[in-house]
């Protein structure tokens, strides 16, 4: 029977046993069973388990839940498994490499039935050329899932030039019953929403230290203490309709002419790297890192993100 709403997805299948792919598929277990395909025999309930472990221990998650999603996932080692040529939705997590990802939906095509619904989850490869080979390509959407994928809500559904309306729906609507937060975006261009936004910050935060306006530090509590503050609960659109359409063109019009519109990264970005330092890799960056300091900041936002999801669960 053709899949033709969110209800006809029982099985869901996952391809690629990474820190990603594992994450995906904890996700889905709380309403799906899951099948994932790795190449390789690993240890995946292990894998399930030390990515989510911190949900226990910080009592988001129990221990009979996480018993019992477990046993929602099974590994399978062959991409014609019953598992997979039967799963109602594919979501895609193989390497960040355009050959690979052709070759692997090429494969599952073969496999799968027709009414199958296959998802990419990419951050920044195109969902067009991605299934430019494929012949149900109605049948084929990104599902941009962010990291770490089992605490971030938001995941973009991205249309290709030839993704239906409604296989984009059924994608939406499945995302939004396993508690993720899904966004449409209508056309398939490069950086999807979120990181167009996101870099869009960043080339003014660089251009400002390139300036000589604020250092690093400032930068970023600028960011964290202020509007920041405001994102979770107002976005840019919502902002801008509170504060009244003629203050923001007024403000708009003054300020533009002064604000960073190259095509190129940063030239101090290109610096830095020329020189070696890589960021909290090499223990300088934008601002110095001892291992100490940059554990902290990881631990940090693991534990805001965890704190998150406990409020929200």
């Amino acid at each position: 029977m053709e899949n033709t709403d969110a209800k006809c997805v029982k099985n869901v299948a996952v391809i690629g046993a990474g820190l990603m792919g594992r994450a995906i598929a904890f996700v889905f277990s709380s309403k799906y069973r899951v099948a994932v395909y790795d190449i390789n025999q690993i240890d995946l309930y292990e894998g399930v388990r030390d990515i989510v472990k911190e949900l226990v221990e910080f009592d988001v998650l129990s221990e009979e839940e996480l018993e019992r999603r477990l046993s929602q996932i099974r590994l399978v080692t062959k991409m014609d498994d019953e598992a997979i040529a039967n799963a109602d939705l594919i979501v895609e997590s193989v390497f960040e490499d355009m050959d690979i990802k052709k070759k692997t939906f090429a494969e599952l095509e073969q496999i799968c039935r027709d009414d199958c619904i296959f998802c990419t989850n990419t951050s920044v490869m195109s969902p067009t050329e991605i299934s430019s080979d494929l012949r149900r390509r109605e049948r084929f959407a990104a599902a941009h899932f962010w990291n770490p994928a089992h605490l971030i809500p938001l995941v973009e559904v991205v249309m290709s030039d030839a993704t239906s309306p409604q296989t984009a729906q059924i994608v939406m609507d499945v995302l939004s019953g396993v508690g993720k937060k899904p966004i449409l975006c209508k056309k398939d261009a490069p950086g999807f929403i979120g990181n167009r936004l996101q870099f869009a910050l960043w080339r003014e935060a660089f251009y400002i230290l390139e300036q000589g306006i604020a250092d690093a530090k400032t930068i970023d509590d600028a960011c964290k203490y202020g509007p920041g503050l405001r994102w979770p609960v107002l976005g840019p659109m919502e902002n801008s309709d509170l504060i009244g359409l003629d203050l923001t063109y007024n403000m708009h019009n003054y300020l533009f002419k002064w604000l960073n519109d190259s095509h190129e990264p940063s030239g101090l970005l290109k610096e830095m790297l020329d020189r070696g330092d890589n960021g909290m890799k090499t223990g300088k960056g934008w601002q110095d890192w001892t291992p100490e300091e940059a554990e902290r900041v990881r631990n940090r936002l693991r534990e805001h993100l965890i704190k998150l999801a406990a409020a929200s669960s």
